[in-house]
């Protein structure tokens, strides 16, 4: 039960993902400036795999959270 406090909050992991990684898949998917919602939904997964196994965030936020908005 400790370890709920370590665990950052969706909106948190959400705006960590807007400011830093959201911006390299515009740079790379979106050059035409077309929406690549597929790259943005993978990128999303990615980051959130990385955040459940650096202990970021729990085993269940990383199975129930859903894709935010900018995905």
């Amino acid at each position: 039960m400790e370890d709920l406090y370590k665990v950052i909050t969706r909106d948190e992991a959400i705006e960590r993902f807007e400011a830093f990684e959201l911006p390299a898949v515009i740079e790379e998917c979106e050059q035409d400036g077309e929406l690549d919602g597929p790259a943005r939904r993978e990128a999303w997964n990615n980051y959130t795999d990385y955040l459940c196994k650096d202990d970021q965030i729990s085993d269940w936020q990383y199975a129930n959270w859903t894709q935010p908005e900018c995905c």
